[in-house]
């Protein structure tokens, strides 16, 4: 029965979509399990049948396109099939598809580990690779834990995270995330960690700035790690964007004082910089705009372009040194068989080179100033709060409630698909992060179809 309601129900595709799309989708639905997803509300949900991408755009099978601008779940940062990783690819896989690195070693690796550990100034080093950024999030987790066991401080077991972030969905990681939708269910499965304020700008009272919510925040960490900072051995934050927040942006203060309180207190920082890391932010790693560097430091998403799953760790020099000693059980035992993939750090490196050659971060600015301004009829609207930018972040709230904020999500997605745009907003915010390879004509068209998508979902709302 289960199949017959995948054939005959579940094939929501594109409007307008011809009987082959329609055919894939039924497939898709049929056979693949899609993330992130209630699978049953692709009974309605349009599910777009890709096949194939040229920098910024997707093509479904019809030859209809959609502006990528949400990077594919924030990894595409030099758009779809570009040139230059394709290349770098092409001559590796005439090379080396994969070593495993237990034991082995290759350039691909080793290059790109010196080369992220140089972007540090040599602060952090000694990439420990693994493929998706809750890995990595694991990874960091585990490392803090052991570190301050082989350092006979067992008693630091404990982590703090901050309100409403998210920093992947296995169970270490989902045990330092505070959204609720993802962690409810295997609350018995979790080890929970401590919660302390987030420093969201928008939690600004009237005379406030984001200066003031982030000295409000620490305050909140200062008082935690007063009571019990001898057994807490990391707390976990993204810097300057909580992004599954709803790209909850906060000042950079915040981020220099966890740096100091953490010293203060002998715990590690871990900054997730998964998302908000490779420029998202302005800087190549987010945590240089606060003039700090973490203890540890997580990277996955765009660091491979958006090519190939990717994730590292990098470390300073007295957390490895904790791990290296004549006794195995004292090494750091964790391992995935892709770790440090040839393919996955050839497309890490080309990614690099465009970085390098192309002053990425200088243009980016001035794209991201562009796109603001080409939104700037938003900050007027009745029904918009908070517009607000971080690097190439752009993000505002649609003013909503009951049944118009429950169903705005994916009222706006449907829409921004017939305008051609690929939108997808974090319950009531819409926000945009768009690959660095705009142009200003494709600016100008995602800025004002943007805008026509808010108000049509508005409008659909309205009549519903």
């Amino acid at each position: 029965m289960s199949r017959e309601l995948t054939n005959d129900r579940r094939t929501q595709a594109p409007p307008g979509a011809g009987e082959a799309e329609r055919d894939w989708v039924a497939r898709s639905l049929a056979a693949v399990w899609h993330p992130c997803t209630q699978m049953k509300h692709h009974e309605r949900l349009p599910l777009i049948p890709v096949a194939r991408g040229k920098g910024a755009w997707l093509y479904d099978r019809a030859g209809r396109r959609y502006l990528d601008a949400i990077s594919s779940w924030w990894v595409n940062l030099f758009g779809h099939a570009n040139d230059d990783i394709n290349a770098a690819l092409k001559t590796q896989l005439d090379t080396l598809e994969h070593a495993m690195l237990a034991g082995c070693t290759h350039e691909t690796a080793v290059e790109l580990a010196e080369r992220l550990s140089a972007l540090t100034h040599g602060t952090l080093g000694h990439a420990f690779f693994a493929s998706d950024g809750a890995c990595a999030v694991e990874i960091a987790l585990k490392m803090s834990f052991h570190y301050w066991r082989n350092r006979g401080r067992s008693d630091k077991r404990e982590f703090v995270c901050v309100a409403n972030g998210y920093h992947g969905e296995t169970i270490g990681a989902l045990g330092v995330t505070d959204v609720a939708l993802f962690k409810h269910a295997y609350d018995p499965l979790i080890r929970s960690a401590h919660i302390v304020a987030s420093p969201d700008a928008r939690r600004a009272e009237p005379g406030e700035n984001a200066g003031d919510v982030a000295r409000r925040a620490l305050d909140d960490v200062r008082a935690l790690l007063d009571a019990h900072g001898s057994r807490i051995a990391a707390l976990i934050v993204e810097p300057l964007v909580q992004c599954a927040a709803g790209m909850a942006m906060h000042d950079r203060a915040y981020v220099a004082g966890l740096r100091k309180l953490c010293d203060e207190h002998d715990v590690h920082l871990i900054a997730d910089e998964i998302a908000v890391g490779c420029g998202r932010t302005g800087t190549f790693f987010a945590c240089e705009q606060a003039g700090i560097w973490p203890d540890f430091l997580c990277l996955s998403k765009g660091i491979s372009g958006g090519y190939l799953p990717l994730s590292l760790v990098l470390s300073r020099d007295e957390i490895y040194a904790a791990f290296y000693d004549d006794d195995t059980t004292r090494g750091f035992l964790h391992s995935h068989s892709y770790t440090g993939n040839p393919l996955a750090c050839r497309a890490a490196l080309a990614t690099l080179d465009l970085f390098a050659r192309d002053d990425v971060l200088a243009q980016n600015e001035k794209k991201a100033l562009m796109l603001m301004e080409a939104l700037s009829p938003l900050r007027a609207h009745e029904a918009v709060r908070a517009v607000r930018r971080t690097g190439t972040i752009i993000a505002f709230d649609a003013v909503l409630d009951g049944d118009a904020a429950r169903t705005f999500s994916r009222r706006f997605f449907e829409q921004a698909l017939s305008r051609e745009l690929l939108l997808r907003p974090i319950g009531t915010t819409v926000y945009l992060m768009p690959p660095y390879i705009l142009d200003s004509e494709t600016i100008a068209l995602l800025a004002s179809r943007t805008c026509e998508t808010f108000e049509a979902t508005l409008g659909q709302g309205a009549r519903r």
